[in-house]
C-alpha cells in the first residue's frame, strides 16, 4: 500500500548550529524554543548529534544537551542522532542514557554511529589508544545492549542507572555497512541522507532484505533524515537555503564558518566544482512552500517507502527556522 505523508511520523534533527554573530549559549536557547514548539506541532522526536572541533556545531556534549531539551519539554522523545560510540566506553554511555531515561521515562532514544564525528586529529585526541575503536563498533553495541539488559544484574560490572530500562537503540548510518549491522541485530535504522545520500537506496534495500526480527523490533523500520527549508513562497525558501549552501561549501573547501546569512545568489560565492560537490551531498534537500514540499516529499516517500522522516534545517534567522518547522508539520498533517 502506498504510504502517505499524513500517516507517518515526522521528527527533528537539531545540529545545534551556531550562527554568525551568536554563541553556543544562544544556540541552546533557540534549540529549547524549537523543541517546545515542535512538541506542540506534532513532531515525534527531537534528536541531537555528536560532533567535535566544528565551529558551527555546539552539541559536542550530546548527552548534556539531550537532558536540557528533555527537561524543558513534556512528551516529545529526545535522543541522539547520534552518539558516536567508538568515542566512548559502552558502560559510560549506558550510565549516561540510563540517567536520562530515569529522569525522563519512556522519552529517551539512543542512536549510535560508528564515525568519529570529527577530523582524524581530533578523533585521536578523543580516543587516544583506542583510535581504531570503530572496528569494535558491532561488539560495543552488543556490550551496550548487555549493560542495559535485566540479565546483567548478576554481572560483576553493571550500569547503574541503566540496567533494565527501556531505552530504544537505533543504528545510524551513511553507508551499507551500518545497514547490515542494523539488520543483523534487528534494530531500527536511521540513515544520514541529509549529507550522505549516495548509498541511501542501496543501504535501505540491504537492511530490508537482511532484517532479522528481534525482541526489539519485529519488522524493518527506516528513518530518513533530510534537509528541509520551508517558507510561505518558493522564492523565499530558496533564498533562505543559501545559508545551507554556504555551510556545505565550507565542508567541501575545508574552510568552515559559523552559519552565514542568506544571500540573493550563490553565483559569486561558490565555484562550479564546489556547487557540484555540495549538490551531491545535498541530493536529499527539500526547499519551498507547503505545496512544493508536499509534492516533493510525497515523491521521496513513494520512492523510498521509509517509515519516518526527520528534518534538519540550517536557517540563519531563528524565527524563519521556527516557521519552516511549523509549515513542515502542517505538510505532514494536512492534505494540501
Amino acid at each position: 500500500m502506498k504510504k502517505q505523508l499524513k500517516n507517518i511520523p515526522f521528527s527533528v534533527l537539531d545540529l545545534a548550529t551556531v550562527i554568525e554573530g551568536k554563541t553556543p549559549a544562544d544556540t541552546f536557547k533557540n534549540s529549547l524554543d524549537l523543541a517546545q514548539h515542535a512538541e506542540n506541532w506534532g513532531y515525534t522526536r527531537y534528536w541531537l548529534a555528536e560532533h567535535h572541533n566544528m565551529i558551527s556545531v555546539a552539541s559536542s556534549a550530546t548527552s548534556v544537551v539531550i537532558g536540557y531539551i528533555a527537561g524543558g519539554t513534556k512528551k516529545i522523545r529526545v535522543g541522539s542522532g547520534g552518539i558516536m560510540l567508538p568515542n566512548h566506553s559502552p558502560l559510560v554511555i549506558a550510565e549516561q542514557f540510563g540517567t536520562l531515561a530515569s529522569l525522563y521515562p519512556h522519552r529517551i532514544d539512543m542512536g549510535l554511529g560508528r564515525a568519529p564525528g570529527t577530523d582524524q586529529l581530533t578523533a585521536m585526541a578523543i580516543r587516544g589508544e583506542r583510535f581504531n575503536a570503530a572496528n569494535d563498533f558491532p561488539q560495543d553495541v552488543l556490550k551496550l545492549q548487555a549493560y542495559l539488559s535485566s540479565d546483567n544484574s548478576t554481572s560483576s560490572v553493571r550500569a547503574i542507572p541503566g540496567e533494565g530500562l527501556d531505552i530504544p537503540i537505533w543504528i545510524l548510518g551513511s553507508s551499507t555497512d551500518s545497514a547490515r549491522l542494523a539488520a543483523a541485530l534487528g534494530l531500527p535504522y536511521a540513515f544520514a541522507s541529509h549529507f550522505a545520500p549516495a548509498q541511501f537506496l542501496s543501504a535501505i534495500n540491504i537492511y530490508r532484505q537482511n532484517f532479522k526480527p528481534s525482541v526489539h523490533l519485529k519488522a524493518p523500520y527506516i528513518l530518513a533524515c533530510v534537509n528541509v527549508v520551508a517558507a510561505h513562497t518558493d522564492r523565499e525558501a530558496n533564498k533562505l537555503a543559501t545559508s545551507l549552501y554556504q555551510l556545505f561549501r565550507g565542508i567541501v573547501t575545508g574552510k568552515r564558518k559559523l552559519l552565514q546569512p542568506p544571500v540573493e545568489s550563490m553565483d559569486d560565492i561558490w565555484t562550479p566544482y564546489e556547487e557540484e560537490q555540495a549538490g551531491q551531498m545535498l541530493a536529499c534537500t527539500f526547499t519551498g512552500s507547503k505545496g512544493t514540499l508536499q509534492r516533493d516529499l510525497q515523491q521521496f516517500l513513494d520512492q523510498t517507502q521509509v517509515d519516518e522522516i526527520m528534518a534538519t534545517s540550517h536557517i540563519f534567522d531563528h524565527q524563519a527556522r521556527m516557521l519552516s518547522y511549523q509549515l513542515l508539520g502542517e505538510v505532514f498533517k494536512e492534505n494540501i
